[in-house]
């Protein structure tokens, strides 16, 4: 599978996915399947599948969405139930990209991660 979550009013989003449409084909770009998150929702299944790769829905969570500060979610202590129903819940709350190449995955926007999604492509 071959999978980018993504949204697109997001300049990071757009600018990963330059980045990535720099260093591999034009045919090997268009193999991969796009879902922009806020107009189709993330499903169960598809945050089960990306839990499997991580083993984590924390790993999955952005910390940095105006909801989590509005919800004051940092003052509670969330367990993994907690971070899946609140991704399911609301799109800005799975950190993006996340990538999906087979059996690998890349999650969020750091510098550390887009340097590990483009040399892995590059290879």
């Amino acid at each position: 599978m071959k999978k980018i979550y993504y949204l697109k009013t997001c300049d990071t989003c757009k600018r990963i996915l330059k980045q990535i449409k720099g260093v591999i084909s034009e045919e090997e770009y268009n193999n991969f399947t796009f879902q922009e998150i806020k107009t189709q929702k993330i499903t169960v299944t598809q945050l089960d599948e990306m839990y499997y790769l991580t083993k984590s829905y924390e790993a999955l969570f952005n910390r940095r969405a105006k909801k989590y500060k509005q919800m004051d979610l940092k003052n509670q202590i969330l367990t993994e139930k907690d971070y899946k129903q609140l991704i399911l819940e609301e799109y800005t709350f799975l950190k993006r990209p996340v990538i999906i190449f087979e059996t690998n995955i890349f999650v969020g926007n750091s510098k550390k991660e887009v340097e590990k999604i483009v040399a892995f492509l590059e290879r």
